[in-house]
């Protein structure tokens, strides 16, 4: 075997994956075949459930570049595995970006091969035929999950980038921007393959063979044939059926989902597009045929995009609802050439469609509308194609989701790993006493294997489908969907939910409060009103009415809701040219904003001497010559415009204020901007700051086209700010203190200016009004010097650092005991906030300090989405089950990292998230975790009624095998139906309770409570079964059971000898004394610990709410009570029942009665009142430190460290790590960081730069 060469594909991406190189060993295929032989088949089954097991068995390892076979699996915590087969392609190169048009010759015949499915084998042949013979190449690859891998001169598999991978924006309209020759578009389509995001829907008959090869069906079957032996003809058709029924079921909802996706994704997935070839003709051609490189033209009319493009030259107006879940139109302005800006190559960038958005039109958005200069095209070059789109890898993370890591699912392997076990005990039981006894071997295999298939209950699946099923129809009705329900068991676990602000906890739309002007360095009074005449010609208003992306679509202005709402209250109007206006002039016609008429008075009646005014006619209009859209990374906007018959121009710039600031000239800032943004902020409201610069008179309107961003926002004037107010949503208090009541941590994740989220936080209940505030504002390395971190209070903090790195103003920090900083390590409540640069930093060189942080981070401020997605990460990492509530906007990421996500948006874009509610409120979260713990609860109740029924059944047929007898086939059939599936299925129907409680259910079946309740009754069940057992041998009239036994002549029962002689000959011995007493025990001991199992409250509604349980066991105990006290003949004769004296079946209600009640008083006053108060006792003021959700930790542990008793294990540490750090962070005397500190990150040589924590004050 050659040497383990371990590489790896995507690497340091989230799907990283280790792959290894296989090739097939034909000694080992033929063992396998006579294995799969000789094990009829099972050898094969197991390999198919063991991608690992199946490679290496059939193949023999190899290095990557000889692979016939690739293994894959992934690096993440849970190590799948993958296997893949590399194929070959016969094509003129291995480089899809190469340039063949000089190899291309006269055609020559040539041979082809293997091709990618769906490409046209005739234009493989025809592009091979025009390069000189041989020098065609094999190029090899791999498919994996919809993602085409070839090998590459690095010696490894790759997937193909297109044009998002090292290309400049120089390259981009230097090189690529002259379009496609026919044959190198087919050239490039044999490596991108159909530029399509296709979802397959499988056939009826391939989902009904991987469902029926699942491991447990395999069971059944087996189960099924072994009882057809054994002669229990009923109770397999009867599992047949139900295993029918849940297959068709299963069947049914896949292909539902799978044919909803492909509705979703095959909306105008294929269009017609207009290709610009390279020959300066323009080809009509299906989007299916583009590959990256293609120059697309973009219709005047719109279109729906079928790749990701970059925009090379014109403008478009995008509706990107389908990713973001924002229904507002975006516009999107060509990519910069910098060969004709100003600085050249200097503004030269690399191409990244994350960080440059603005410039590319992504895979299924609508283009709305085009602008374009006369004679020239909007155009669009073609970068991603297929499942590499952003659309693709939208549907591949819903095609091929993580696995769901969940303490309860890993607990049900080995809850069946021990009744396995316990079946092993009863399998080698059953032989040494049948072997003891002398039975026929063919017998004795029979019935050794029949113990294993009455441990492991054929009916858990459908038994534990039925709680979630019923929790997903529950949750239908509160308005919540649920594309994932096995996430709904999680949602019972959840201790921390990440909510965002704006759309989320507050109102969508933003109301202005009023504006603060700027006068000679100074903040004017506060103004409510900006719809009056003394402003309509001033700057301000000037640069709010065009300081935008709106657009008219249908007549209708539309755009950005917070640019809308400033637009309107200026009162302007706005208007763009027609397509008409446009083609009569050399360049884009401007849109142009003015105000309207009853705003326009004459000049004398407006002049105002205390501002700049504009001496025009009343015909006063601003064109719109040149935007730069806004931009989360740079939390700013701006505009070039010229005012109607003036000979320059102005810039506009607005965004955040402390942004706008550093952008500003620093004589026109005001000496107390940071007080005055920091009294706004404080107090809740969204600030927006404004500037303006007047540009020179030689910057003509071919030249702004070019002008670089960096060169129009510098050196502006500062103009004032406008502070808009942003609403709570009313139940966003209500549902935050439901949640805090309930020990559920709840953080802030915003985009919105720091102070603004603490103050929405604290006006929302997030905050407590006791509870302090520590800001931490790190800055990263600079000059030489280590990153730092400054500690300081969000009441009376120092303005936010500028991006120059200066340090921070230095204010007094009012507190108790204010030197030492003792008040603060006296207090039970702080929060740390910080926002999107400082996490950055922190992620980066604190890595020490970010599980401190985020144990009390409660307000995270200036958050990119993928920075949410990493704190969700965070979080995770010390062990919190996070939800994530968003409104579908910039939150995809962290709503899929989630262990649970819930979208209040209902676009496209929540498809990415498990649960989407259609109020768009936060009241659904209280809703879904109340669901989950009941769902949650459910299962447990299913699993120990569950395991009590196999043991039950098992402690039955081991009594009745040591005397070589059974229960009967209808007796089996009785319990397993009648009793057991009507059980299951009802006592999942308990509704949640109204309120959420501070306790939590436990995570996983392992725990102490639900251990010592399974253990105890099964020891009470196999006392009284074995009792009944045993005495019935001791009464006067027992005797071995024969069809000519009278044990009931002399009791009050008259049946006479003739009734016992109609029995016919009964070879397995079903008929006896033992047989009658331990099938009546055994059903009222399934019935006794369903109603001990059936929890209520505090997570789920009592169970005598459950009307149909009720009534299914009110059921089931009179007609048990009757059979057993007042025999019917028919009914004994079915059941395989003798008859036995009166006051033996009064003796064995007795048994029944005193079992019932030793079992209740076990589960519900010992376990519940007793055991549960002893180990869930406070352990004294300690844990008054620790917040609420470390108190339900604590509860898990002490009860854990009762069990630990048993077993001499000792005091164990907390699983939960953030658990574990809080008691570490309760004896630090340095924590939390004293005010007015700085912690620095300090570089220690030699130790490949790991970083000691050093604070200073």
């Amino acid at each position: 075997m050659a040497k383990e060469e371990k590489n790896y594909v995507n690497k340091e991406n989230e799907d990283e994956m280790e792959i290894y190189g296989y090739e097939l060993c034909l000694w080992k295929l033929v063992l396998v075949a006579i294995g799969a032989i000789c094990t009829g088949g099972f050898l094969l089954l197991l390999l198919y459930w063991m991608p690992e097991w199946s490679v290496k068995a059939t193949c023999t390892q190899t290095s990557l570049k000889e692979a016939e076979i690739v293994l894959l699996r992934t690096t993440d915590e849970f190590k799948t595995w993958f296997r893949a087969k590399v194929c070959t392609l016969l094509s003129p190169g291995t480089d899809p970006m190469e340039n063949l048009e000089s190899r291309i010759s006269k055609s020559v015949e040539n041979g082809y091969g293997n091709h990618i499915a769906g490409h046209p084998v005739d234009s493989n042949k025809k592009l091979l035929g025009k390069i000189p013979e041989g020098e065609a190449v094999q190029v090899r690859y791999f498919v994996h999950h919809s993602v085409t891998y070839f090998w590459n001169n690095l010696q490894n598999f790759k997937d193909l980038k297109g044009l998002t991978e090292g290309i400049s924006w120089s390259a981009m309209h230097d090189h690529h921007s002259k379009g496609l020759s026919k044959d190198l578009e087919e050239y490039r389509k044999q490596f991108f393959g159909v530029n399509e995001v296709e979802v397959k829907v499988p056939s009826v008959f391939k989902l009904l063979i991987e469902e029926v090869l699942n491991p447990f069906y395999i069971f059944q079957l087996f189960s099924v044939i072994l009882w057809t032996f054994n002669g229990y003809y009923y109770y397999g058709v009867a599992i047949v059926i139900m295993s029918l029924i849940s297959i068709v079921t299963s069947l049914h909802t896949v292909r539902k989902q799978y044919i909803m996706l492909h509705d979703m994704v095959a909306a105008h997935s294929i269009v017609r597009v207009s290709v610009y070839r390279a020959n300066s003709e323009i080809e009509e051609t299906l989007s299916t045929d583009l590959v990256p490189g293609d120059i697309i033209v973009i219709p005047t009319n719109g279109t729906i995009m079928p790749c990701d493009s970059v925009l090379l030259s014109g403008t478009c107006i995008v509706n990107e609802s389908m990713l973001t879940g924002e229904s507002v139109p975006v516009t999107k302005i060509n990519l910069p050439n910098p060969i004709k800006s100003s600085k050249g190559l200097d503004d030269d960038e690399i191409y990244n469609p994350e960080k440059h958005k603005r410039h590319t039109l992504f895979c299924g958005t609508s283009v709305i509308q085009t602008r374009f200069y006369t004679g020239e095209l909007v155009k669009a070059i073609v970068v991603r194609t297929g499942f590499s789109t952003t659309k693709g890898q939208l549907v591949r993370s819903i095609l091929y989701p993580k696995p769901t890591d969940f303490k309860l699912y890993r607990d049900a392997y080995l809850f069946l790993l021990c009744l396995v076990g316990v079946a092993g005990i009863g399998f080698l039981y059953t032989v040494v006493n049948s072997v003891l006894n002398g039975v026929g071997v063919g017998t004795i295999i029979i019935e050794s294997l029949d113990i294993i298939t009455i441990t492991v209950p054929p009916a858990l699946p459908a038994a534990l489908t039925a709680g979630i099923v019923f929790a997903q129809r529950r949750l239908k009705k509160l308005g919540i969907s649920c594309i994932s329900p096995q996430r709904i068991n999680i949602c019972g676990q959840l201790n921390l939910i990440c909510f965002d602000k704006t759309g989320t906890l507050t109102e969508d739309g933003l109301g202005i409060w009023g504006i603060q002007r700027v006068e000679d360095n100074s903040f004017l009074p506060s103004e409510q009103s900006i719809c009056k005449e003394s402003l309509v010609k001033s700057q301000f208003v000037a640069c709010m009415a065009t300081c935008h992306t709106l657009t008219k679509i249908d007549g209708k202005l539309s755009g950005d809701p917070l640019d809308l709402k400033m637009f309107e209250e200026t009162g302007w109007v706005l208007e763009e040219a027609t397509e008409e206006e446009t083609a009569l002039h050399n360049q884009i016609m401007p849109t142009v904003v003015r105000p309207s008429k009853q705003l326009l008075l004459e000049p004398e009646a407006v002049m105002d001497h205390e501002m700049e005014m504009y001496d025009l006619p009343a015909s006063y209009e601003i064109g719109i010559v040149r935007q730069f859209p806004f931009s989360s990374a740079l939390q700013r906007m701006s505009v070039v415009t010229r005012v109607l018959g003036e000979k320059h121009m102005d810039a506009y710039l607005k965004g955040a204020p402390e942004m706008v600031a550093n952008l500003c000239k620093a004589e026109t800032v005001p000496k107390h901007f940071s007080e005055v943004l920091k009294i706004y902020t404080k107090q809740g409201f969204r600030v927006i700051a404004l500037a303006h610069r007047k540009l020179g008179s030689k910057l003509t309107w071919h030249k702004v086209q070019n002008v670089s961003r960096d060169a129009i926002e510098s050196n502006m004037e500062f103009m004032g700010l406008i502070i808009m107010q942003n609403k709570l949503k009313p139940d966003s208090p209500r549902v935050l203190e439901e949640l805090r009541k309930a020990n559920i941590r709840t953080v802030m994740v915003t985009g919105d200016n720091m102070l603004t989220a603490v103050s929405v936080a604290r006006n929302s209940g997030m905050i407590l009004p006791q509870d302090k505030v520590i800001i931490a504002e790190a800055l990263p390395p600079k000059d030489g010097q280590a990153a730092k971190i400054h500690w300081q209070y969000a009441d009376n903090a120092s303005r936010h650092l500028d991006i120059s790195g200066a340090a921070s103003e230095v204010i007094d920090i009012k507190m108790e005991n204010e030197g030492s900083g003792d008040g603060l390590h006296q207090m039970n409540h702080y929060h740390f906030a910080m926002d999107g640069k400082s996490f950055s930093v922190v992620t980066e060189h604190f890595q020490d300090l970010l599980s401190k942080l985020v144990l009390h981070g409660t307000v995270f401020a200036r958050m990119a989405p993928d920075q949410k997605t990493q704190l969700v990460e965070a979080f995770q990492n010390v062990d919190y089950y996070v939800g994530m509530c968003g409104d579908g906007a910039n939150d995809c990421g962290a709503l899929k990292r989630a262990h649970t996500g819930i979208s209040l948006s209902e676009l496209e874009a929540s498809v990415a998230s498990p649960f989407t509610s259609k109020t768009p409120n936060i009241a659904c979260v209280p809703n879904l975790i109340r669901e989950g713990r009941a769902a949650l609860l459910t299962s447990f109740c299913v699993f120990k009624f569950m395991a009590l029924y196999s043991i039950i059944q098992y402690l039955s047929v081991t009594l009745l095998y040591s005397m070589l007898s059974n229960l009967g086939d209808l007796q089996f059939l009785f319990i397993d139906l009648a009793i057991i599936l009507v059980i299951v299925f009802t006592m999942s129907l308990n509704a949640a309770w109204e309120e959420l409680v501070p306790q939590r259910p436990p995570s996983g079946l392992i725990s102490a409570s639900l251990i010592f309740s399974v253990l105890s009754q099964i020891l009470i069940s196999a006392v009284f079964q074995t009792t009944g057992f045993l005495m019935v041998k001791q009464q006067t009239w027992y005797e071995v059971w024969t069809p000519n036994s009278d044990a009931c002549s002399s009791s009050k029962l008259n049946i006479t000898l003739e009734h016992n002689n109609t029995y016919p000959h009964d070879e397995k011995n079903i008929r006896n004394y033992e047989n009658i007493t331990v099938f009546f025990i055994s059903c009222f001991q399934y019935l006794i610990v369903a109603i001990v199992f059936s929890k209520g409250k505090p997570f789920r509604q009592p169970s005598y709410k459950n009307y149909p349980f009720v009534v299914t066991l009110i059921l089931l105990y009179i007609f048990i009570f009757f059979i057993m006290l007042f025999p019917v003949e028919v009914i004994d004769k079915a059941l395989e029942l003798v008859c036995v004296p009166y006051n033996w079946r009064l003796t064995m209600l007795i048994v029944i009665l005193i079992n019932a009640v030793v079992s209740f008083v076990t589960e519900t006053i010992l376990l519940d009142l007793i055991l549960w108060k002893l180990l869930f006792k406070r352990e004294g003021p300690g844990i008054n430190h620790i917040t609420a959700n470390y108190q339900q930790e604590a509860l898990d542990r002490k009860s854990k460290r009762c069990l630990s008793f048993f077993f001499c294990s000792g005091n164990r540490k907390p699983k939960a790590k953030y658990m574990h750090l809080a008691q570490e962070l309760l004896v630090d005397p340095d924590w939390p960081p004293k005010p007015r500190t700085t912690t620095e990150a300090k570089k220690i040589p030699n130790e490949n730069g790991a970083c000691q924590i050093i604070t200073i004050t």
